[in-house]
């Protein structure tokens, strides 16, 4: 053996061939070139050293013929194939059989059965190729995300132009994984920048082969973070009052940190709907978003009921303790939002608010410019049936509490100067008035073997411009008018709060697989309030002004049950993988869909629980009202509100003197992660019935989310302008919603959502949705149904069908999906 070994070693020394039993390794450098090169040529290029690694390799001056398992290794590229010749002074490879070059920045990987190849200019020719951008093969041909926009292709041929150049002739283009893509875009042509875009001419889409749409230009982003200009795919639908839906919009990136997204959508039996979203990042700590929503509505039986819709949330970090935040809505009419939002929460909601402020903190105040908006609509066929109150710019101080020099004695500041104005049907103020606040208090905390007890006295001086000269009736339609006269508020705050120790006990044993403990928590509160002397004359502007004398108790008694399992922590995980909670046609939270792909790092374990949790919480809190005229503040008849019962519940209880508020019921079971019933109470005792009674619940198993919930409300309703008794409001919905999957499995995914009103006897809104989403795709179809008041009996069906980082036919957008 070891002579045959010897033999073969001087033959390949004689022949200049050189073999090895596995791999022989050289190492070599681009030749000389001469000293007249001129710029651009090899010359100017640096040397980049060229490792051959072969099965069988021979050696002819310059030139090596390779074969078996080549390997070229060039930079941060490798070129690799069966059988290959390398000229190493040119630098040109010519490949036949099965060759491979891979690597670059953007981990390019193209598979040809030949081609020729010079890895000096990084320019070549491939035949019959796959290929891929933005993956990495690993040991057994594996394929890893390296990047969050990977693009597939085949060609006929494809010509390497340049380092990040390639031009792919009778082939096709994707994000689906070959070699069975879902979807393509077939061309004669189609140019790719690496860390640009592909530019696709005269193309037809296909899904799984079939030819479905013919673009004469398209593009599609390559680099690793897609942002590019360009038209949008048009999207379609069907409506029963709107009709086909076409719409087309364009994306421009004006500038890294800053984007426009603008169209329209055309409505066959409305008209125009133009809409537009601005977006901009200067810096890390600042944002703008603006967006725009308009119909021009031809009108339906008569009825026009377009109208325009806007949006501006902007926030900047001015200074490490300044701050300012814009959060503004604009809407032209409340008919126009219920019968153009998709969405049933924005739908039903009358309100409109905008703020804006700028915030300092200096040491323990807070220092603030504000000024805010707010429109409540009250009517759907009167449009100027609208209350707008108005914060003009004004300027607030806040201290935090905190203890006063060396003695035990707490204090705090709230003071406000600002310009305000109110208007609605039948009355406004002056289109500008001062109103002036201020508001110390000082407190002294004591704590004595468990027990606490906090004595606080607060003053407080308003000053108005304006005073408001009640009418003469208690009809809620004739407020009176608001006169230029100086009005001063003062009164004398003094309260104190006692918190016994709290009561627990532990219980032996173990119930379902836990030990139980049980906490109860009493307070009691007296609060008492003179001075106010003059609250039929304050003008309603927020809660500053609904501030009346009261003499009254409040006394409340929370329960919590904790439940500890044994061995430390549980091994719940934190978050369900179902739908949602329930919300009813709210947009669901932000979160990323199967073929948007993002790279992993590592795989995230699921989470782990404290081994004690809260299962139950319950609070029960009335008040007791020693003056049960609040110091003659209360009008019979009107609902009243007072500081002292708005806080205690939003329900505007009070139409007549009485000492025993509505009991407060507020109890929360959550015995996981994946389960959570809420339910809270109003249970008048004067009326001897249920004044509010809200429940919601949602309970996930494995990949299934059931939810139901109810909100039933009876209180009492207004005097009307004539003087009849008032009628009870009533209101009894029920909402439940049935889903299996979530927005991140691939696979088969549905969805139900109803909304039901008893007391109408009718669905008010519904949804059902059905998704599959494979690697690269996902088809989204949804069945919505709407039914609010006079003004819109509507059925939806919209559908989307989405390419992985292409976009999206089809006209259900993402924010306004069931899940």
């Amino acid at each position: 053996m070891t002579t045959r070994t010897r033999l073969l070693i001087t033959a390949a020394l004689v022949c200049h061939v050189l073999l090895a039993p596995r791999l022989v390794t050289s190492q070599l450098l681009p030749a000389k070139q001469p000293a007249n090169s001129t710029p651009g040529s090899h010359a100017n290029r640096p040397t980049v050293p060229v490792t051959i690694v072969a099965d069988h390799q021979e050696k002819d001056g310059a030139v090596y013929k390779l074969s078996g398992n080549i390997k070229i290794d060039y930079g941060i590229y490798t070129f690799s194939g069966d059988e290959a010749t390398y000229d190493s002074d040119t630098g040109d490879i010519s490949a036949e059989g099965h060759l491979v070059l891979e690597g670059g920045t953007n981990d390019e990987h193209i598979e040809a059965t030949r081609g020729t190849y010079n890895i000096q200019e990084e320019t070549g020719r491939f035949e019959h190729v796959t290929g891929s951008i933005g993956l990495s093969f690993r040991k057994g041909r594996k394929a890893i995300l390296t990047g969050d926009n990977p693009f597939f292709f085949t060609g006929r041929v494809v010509e390497k132009k340049g380092p990040d150049h390639y031009l792919v002739i009778d082939g096709a283009v994707t994000t689906c994984e070959l070699p069975r893509p879902k979807w393509q875009f077939y061309s004669h042509k189609v140019n790719v920048e690496v860390g640009g875009n592909a530019t696709i001419y005269s193309t037809n889409f296909r899904v799984e082969g079939i030819p479905v749409l013919y673009l004469p230009f398209a593009t599609h982003p390559v680099q690793r973070e897609p942002r590019q200009s360009g038209f949008l795919i048009p999207n379609i639908g069907r409506s029963s009052t709107r009709g086909f839906t076409l719409g087309e919009s364009f994306f421009w990136a004006i500038s890294r940190s800053m984007d426009l997204h603008a169209g329209a959508e055309y409505f066959s039996k409305r008209g125009w709907a133009p809409d537009a979203e601005f977006r901009a990042r200067p810096t890390e700590s600042s944002f703008v978003d603006l967006t725009l929503f308009t119909v021009l509505d031809r009108g339906i039986r008569g009825v026009k009921q377009g109208g325009t819709e806007a949006h501006l949330n902007s926030e900047d970090q001015f200074a490490p303790h300044l701050r300012g935040v814009a959060n503004i809505d604009y809407l032209t009419s409340y008919v126009f939002r219920l019968a153009f939002s998709d969405v049933f929460t924005q739908a039903v909601n009358s309100e409109v608010k905008s703020a804006a402020f700028v915030s300092d903190t200096a040491g323990n105040l807070f220092l603030n410019a504000t000024t805010r908006r707010y429109q409540d609509f009250q009517s759907t066929t009167n449009p100027s049936d609208v209350i707008t109150i108005l914060h003009a710019p004004g300027f607030e101080v806040t201290g935090i509490d905190r203890q006063l020099g060396s003695v035990p004695l707490h204090g705090t500041l709230d003071a406000s100067a600002e310009g305000l104005s109110r208007s609605e049907l039948n009355f406004s103020t002056a289109p500008l008035l001062g109103r002036f606040d201020v508001n110390p208090a000082v407190s002294l905390p004591l704590l004595f073997k468990g027990w606490g007890l906090r004595p606080e006295l607060s003053l407080r001086d308003t000053i108005y411009t304006q005073r408001l000269v009640p009418s003469s009736g208690i009809a809620l339609t004739d407020i009176g008018s608001a006169i230029s006269n100086t009005l001063n508020r003062k009164s004398l705050e003094g309260s104190i709060e006692l918190r016994p120790p709290a009561l627990d006990r532990v219980f032996t044993g173990e119930f379902l697989g836990r030990k139980w403990k049980h906490v109860i928590e009493p307070r009691i509160t007296y609060d008492y309030v003179t001075g106010v002397d003059n609250f039929a004359q304050i003008l309603r502007f927020d809660d500053r002004d609904i501030l009346s004398d009261t003499n009254e108790i409040e006394y409340a008694l929370v329960n919590r049950f904790y439940a500890k399992r044994d061995g430390g922590d549980s091994d719940e995980c934190a978050g369900a993988q179902g739908m949602p909670a329930l919300l009813v046609g709210a947009p669901p939270p932000p979160t990323h869909i199967p073929w948007e792909r993002t790279a992993k790092i590592a795989e995230q374990p699921c989470a782990k629980q404290p081994s004690t949790r809260e299962v139950v919480t319950w609070e029960l809190i009335q008040k007791y009202f020693l003056d049960p005229t609040f110091g003659g503040s209360l009008v019979p008849g009107r609902r009243n509100v007072f500081t002292s019962t708005v806080d205690l519940t939003g329900i505007a209880f009070l139409t007549e003197p009485r000492h025993l508020s509505p009991l407060i019921s507020k109890l929360r079971i959550s015995t996981g992660p994946r389960n959570d019933l809420e339910w809270d109470l109003d249970y008048d005792f004067q009326f001897g019935r249920v004044n509010t009674s809200t429940v919601l619940f949602n309970h996930h198993i494995g990949q299934f989310t059931l939810g139901a919930g109810n909100a039933f409300l009876h209180v009492p309703g207004a005097i009307s302008s004539t003087g009849q008794a008032p009628e009870d409001i009533k209101f009894n919905q029920y909402r439940a919603v049935v889903g299996y999957g979530s927005p991140n499995k691939r696979g088969f995914s549905g969805a139900v959502d109803l909304g039901l009103d008893s007391l109408l006897d009718r669905v008010q809104y519904g949804s059902a949705q059905l998704a599959y989403n494979w690697d690269c795709c996902g088809v989204n179809v949804e069945y919505r149904r709407f039914s609010l008041a006079q003004v819109r009996n509507e059925n939806q069906f919209r559908f989307t069908f989405a390419l992985a980082n292409v976009g999206a036919f089809g006209n259900l957008r993402r924010g306004e999906r069931l899940f």
